[in-house]
């Protein structure tokens, strides 16, 4: 039952990940992968606050698993940054990774704070 409703999750995150990766490049001006950036913090916001409630194996299942796992990308966070660095944008490549990590790692922080401000979960 669990591995249908990571399915579930991965339906609606993968498609997702694409749309709001589209959505935001599109509005942006920039070398930088700001789509990529946007879903993978996003993504550790809330496999953060998940992972700080009490454990509940279907929920985890198809929001933390299927969803979050295909919302975020560490793939093409790894090429877009590679590509970056070939392209001659070295230090745009150093920045996107270092702020990358640095942001989803203070994401997933503040998804737990959150998860732990609410009463009987903290």
């Amino acid at each position: 039952m669990n591995a249908l409703l990571v399915v579930v999750g991965a339906a609606i995150g993968a498609p997702l990940r694409y749309l709001v990766d589209r959505l935001v490049q599109a509005r942006t001006d920039s070398v930088l992968p700001w789509g990529t950036f946007a879903v993978n913090v996003a993504g550790s916001g809330l496999l953060g606050f998940l992972a700080a409630l009490p454990a509940d194996g279907p929920v985890m299942a198809m929001a933390g698993i299927g969803f979050c796992g295909t919302l975020t990308t560490y793939s093409t966070f790894g090429y877009e940054t590679l590509r970056l660095a070939e392209d001659g944008a070295r230090t745009y490549a150093m920045l996107y990774a270092v702020g990358s990590i640095a942001a989803g790692l203070g994401a997933a922080y503040c998804g737990m704070a959150l998860a732990g401000a609410i009463p009987g979960h903290g």
